[in-house]
């Protein structure tokens, strides 16, 4: 079956950029939406949350792993499913999080979750980390204990969201690895031998 792609992972983006000219223009607009301990049962926050960002700086980089890392997962397992991904493990990440922290917003626990899925998914695939080439899982290990540390000694960023998004991602991506497997298994080509069939013909239907 064919993998659909729809460039989904650069859409996320523009929206990100959106919403965020939008908390720029609005007073008020970061407050409805952000995710906060106050407001734990209002619950579309915990998608909302996603979308908005504290900073440029913070913005920038969430937009530029997004755009590469979002763009690559999704030509691998096609729009939909990486749809899935981003949002089950933002959402989840933030579930998580705002137990900690007394708010929470950014994608960067639903861009861990689509990391998470490319180490399982392409585990020895070479992405450019910390000024160097290396295999997405040693990325991927650098990435999850600079968050430890940050868990460790506070830095004003949502580690745990980080590494909750991480955590939801490598259960996705084992999931797609399986089902990957299994469906190059039903689309295995069957080879059959020519000179057979033809010995098959002469003997039986002439």
């Amino acid at each position: 079956m064919e993998i659909k792609f729809k460039n989904w992972a650069i859409k996320l983006v523009i929206i990100c950029v959106l919403v965020y000219v939008l908390q720029l223009i609005f007073p008020g607009f970061t407050d409805f939406f952000l995710l906060t301990q106050q407001h734990p049962l209002q619950i579309w926050r915990y998608l909302t949350a996603i979308f908005l960002h504290a900073s440029l700086g913070h913005l920038v980089l969430n937009m530029f792993a997004l755009g590469i890392f979002g763009f690559i997962l999704e030509r691998m397992i096609g729009s939909r499913n990486f749809l899935i991904t981003f949002f089950v493990t933002g959402i989840i990440a933030n579930l998580i999080s705002i137990n900690f922290y007394d708010s929470s917003l950014g994608a960067s626990g639903a861009i861990f979750g689509v990391i998470g899925a490319l180490v399982l998914i392409r585990p020895l695939m070479v992405v450019w980390a910390f000024g160097l080439p290396m295999p997405m899982f040693i990325a991927a290990i650098l990435w999850a204990v600079l968050d430890v540390i940050g868990v460790i000694v506070p830095s004003g960023t949502a580690n745990i969201a980080d590494l909750s998004g991480l955590a939801i991602g490598l259960i996705i991506g084992a999931i797609y690895r399986e089902w990957g497997s299994k469906k190059e298994q039903q689309l295995r080509v069957i080879k059959i031998d020519e000179d057979s069939i033809r010995r098959w013909e002469d003997a039986y239907m002439r």
